[in-house]
């Protein structure tokens, strides 16, 4: 199922008519064969009652799905240190593990927790990273992808992306009753999801704001389309924009203090700049075709953007500050949808191949594409802040599902609702405060 070019470019709107469930969970469809050998020992527990929530599961979990790591199962293991002084190097090398974590959870003060925990080179039979942390019950899950990303970072050179989040729009529809759109947040592995906005109609389009704490997205509640920006601290909503014709796709300036929109209040869809402290307009292109979904590149100097001037939709890249567009894109007739990754070198897009619409990526400096995806209606690609990996919306069994994929097309996740289907994905900056 496919809508016309000129819907899906200029605003994207999905019908949906399943119900969904609040909790998304995680399976690896596709993996490598070689990773990191590591062992993770079940964190001890000083206290009565331990503890809801297993955070050495957690990190488990998050080491398994990145594919960068092979996790050895506990059943083998020899020995259960928690402390530095109970590591026996040689249990380990026994089962070729190259690295090792061990920890412990106790209680701190009433609803505290103190968690600790050590990384070891097994081979070396040295220490590489131990932290410590006191936090409340709340915050467990989140220090526990904190040690994930450590782990990550200190075993590949790479910055680790669990402790983020991700927005994403899901429909209810229970039978007899008015559809229900929800805009909802949460963790990087589907768990703990928050409702930031509800609507009998369409939500659509969310954007983060570069330090995380923002949600710009477009809403239909009016029977018109809408520019909201939803602030994740206090709740507030705040309309930015609503004028006559098309008010969409938002994204985010890197400095947080303008939006990229796609308007269409001079009778064509164009992009335009708002300066959010001051509303003032500012438009980028003038061209009789569909110029929608732009996106910043990270050093602020470019936006890529989504037009059909040639013909066919393209990505097209122009100076921030206007000026002439240059397209990026030449294979296929339909490439939509563009992003950059953090890092600024490549930006992945929808490309329509060999009859289907999946997740591409185009490195800009020799402008080498490259398909990563197998399905065929896949939508809305966005980036982990890292550039390891790219969550997207894609059709199984005729549902709405989001879908992971590695930036090198090896590892790929379905993100699964018991019921119903989930739409527009959009991962989450890092958010620095949530760091110890």
């Amino acid at each position: 199922m496919r809508f016309s070019v000129k819907w899906i470019v200029t605003l994207g709107l999905l019908l949906w008519s399943f119900g969904a469930q609040a909790v998304l969970t995680i399976e690896i469809t596709r993996g490598v064969e070689i990773g990191t050998p590591i062992a993770i020992v079940p964190f001890g527990w000083e206290g009565q009652a331990a503890p809801a929530q297993n955070i050495s599961d957690v990190i488990e979990a998050d080491l398994a799905r990145s594919g960068r790591f092979a996790v050895l199962p506990r059943k083998d293991f020899i020995s259960l240190p928690h402390e530095d002084k109970d590591v026996v190097f040689k249990d380990w090398r026994i089962l070729k593990a190259e690295a090792l974590v061990i920890g412990s959870v106790r209680l701190a003060a009433p609803g505290k927790y103190q968690v600790q925990f050590r990384l070891y080179d097994v081979f070396k039979g040295s220490q590489i990273a131990g932290f410590r942390y006191t936090v409340g019950a709340g915050m467990l899950r989140s220090v526990a992808h904190q040690i994930s990303d450590i782990i990550y970072e200190k075993i590949t050179g790479e910055p680790g992306a669990f402790n983020t989040r991700i927005a994403y729009v899901t429909r209810e529809a229970p039978p007899g009753v008015k559809p229900v759109y929800k805009l909802q947040v949460a963790d990087s592995d589907g768990f703990n999801p928050q409702t930031v906005a509800r609507s009998p109609e369409s939500l659509m389009s969310p954007a983060w704001s570069p330090d995380g704490k923002r949600l710009a997205y477009v809403s239909f509640e009016d029977k018109r389309s809408k520019v909201y920006i939803q602030n994740m601290t206090d709740g507030r909503r705040t309309m930015v924009a609503e004028f006559t014709g098309i008010n969409g796709a938002p994204a985010w300036s890197p400095d947080g203090r303008s939006l990229a929109l796609t308007l269409s209040r001079d009778g064509n869809a164009e992009i335009y700049v708002m300066q959010l402290d001051t509303r003032a307009l500012r438009r980028l292109t003038r061209d009789p075709a569909i110029d929608t979904e732009a996106a910043w590149s990270p050093d602020g100097r470019d936006i890529i953007f989504t037009s059909d001037r040639a013909g066919t939709p393209q990505i097209y890249r122009m100076s921030a500050s206007g000026g002439p567009a240059e397209r990026l894109t030449f294979e296929g007739d339909y490439n939509a949808r563009a992003s950059y990754a953090a890092d600024g070198k490549s930006i992945t897009f929808i490309s329509r191949s060999q009859g289907g619409f999946r997740v591409a990526v185009l490195r800009l400096d020799n402008r080498t594409a490259q398909v990563l995806t197998e399905t065929s209606l896949d939508e809305s690609p966005s980036f982990a802040p890292n550039g390891r990996m790219i969550i997207y919306a894609t059709e199984v069994r005729g549902r709405g599902v989001l879908t992971s994929v590695s930036a090198d097309g090896r590892v790929r996740q379905l993100f699964k609702l018991e019921e119903g289907d989930v739409r527009e994905p959009a991962w989450s900056p890092y958010n620095r405060e949530l760091q110890y």
